[in-house]
C-alpha cells in the first residue's frame, strides 16, 4: 500500500442501488471507486472553505 495515501481507512455500508451506481460509474469512467469516493469529499462545501470564498 502506498503510505501516502494511508492516512485514514474508511469502511462505508452502501445500499445495493447504491454500490450498482458507484460500479457503474467506474466502469463507464475506467476510474477506481477511491478516486471517484475523493475527489467527491473534495467537492464538500464546508465552513473552512466557504469562509475563504
Amino acid at each position: 500500500m502506498n503510505k501516502k495515501w494511508a492516512v485514514k481507512r474508511l469502511t462505508i455500508n452502501l445500499t445495493s442501488s447504491e454500490a450498482e451506481k458507484l460500479e457503474k460509474y467506474c466502469s463507464v469512467t475506467g476510474r477506481p471507486a477511491t478516486d471517484v469516493i475523493r475527489e467527491l469529499l473534495r467537492s464538500l462545501k464546508t465552513e473552512e472553505t466557504q469562509d475563504s470564498n
